[in-house]
């Protein structure tokens, strides 16, 4: 049987101007569902920046109000992490609102804190490729790297980890020494496994 896996993601969290006051709560409603919080930001977008970031919106009939509304006030921005971040924090903030959206998701975030379709309290990312680009909008100098598949690790693991450890190991097998740490001091690779052997 496979180990499981367990995929992390990054997901950007926006908490928009008319939930601006409810900040703290929502951030502790993130925290409790299992988010962790990798980027925090307070700012307030002008209407160019609304009008770039939601550019998949151009042309629809609400874009205009979509973009006075986001630059109406400060938001606080949260890049996100855990299993399935992306699909978890759809899922928390529920879909966008409407009439029957209090009846269908009760719980979800924006039942509780929006009010409108428009002033619906929170945005997430919708795929992997917008969570991407919308962290790099809001957070431009953060690093987004893919995470290396298991392949990629192991052959990592097998090439500059596992022949140290071999040597290292090999050395306090033959040698026994009282004190590995002060023995082979001077071979870092060796110091290090020896540590970790006195740890153990």
């Amino acid at each position: 049987m496979d180990p499981p896996r367990i995929y992390v993601q990054r997901t950007l969290a926006l908490i928009k101007p008319d939930a601006f006051d409810k900040r703290e709560e929502i951030e502790d409603i993130i925290l409790k569902s299992g988010f962790i919080v990798l980027q925090r930001r307070k700012l307030q977008l002008s209407p160019e920046q609304c009008s770039d970031f939601y550019a998949d919106q151009y042309g629809k009939i609400f874009f205009p109000n979509l973009t006075a509304f986001m630059s109406s006030g400060p938001i606080i921005a949260l890049t996100l992490a855990r299993e399935n971040a992306i699909a978890h924090w759809k899922t928390l903030i529920g879909p966008v609102l409407s009439n029957k959206t209090r009846e269908t998701h009760p719980e979800c975030l924006r039942a509780k804190y929006g009010t409108s379709e428009l002033q619906n309290a929170l945005h997430g990312s919708e795929s992997f490729r917008a969570a991407e680009r919308e962290i790099k909008f809001i957070f431009p100098n953060s690093v987004i790297e893919p995470f290396p598949s298991k392949g990629a690790t192991e052959e990592y693991l097998s090439k500059h980890v596992n022949p140290t450890l071999l040597r290292g190991l090999t050395e306090l097998c033959k040698h026994k020494p009282l004190n590995p740490c002060v023995t082979f001091g001077p071979n870092p690779s060796i110091s290090h496994i020896s540590q970790i052997c006195l740890y153990f």
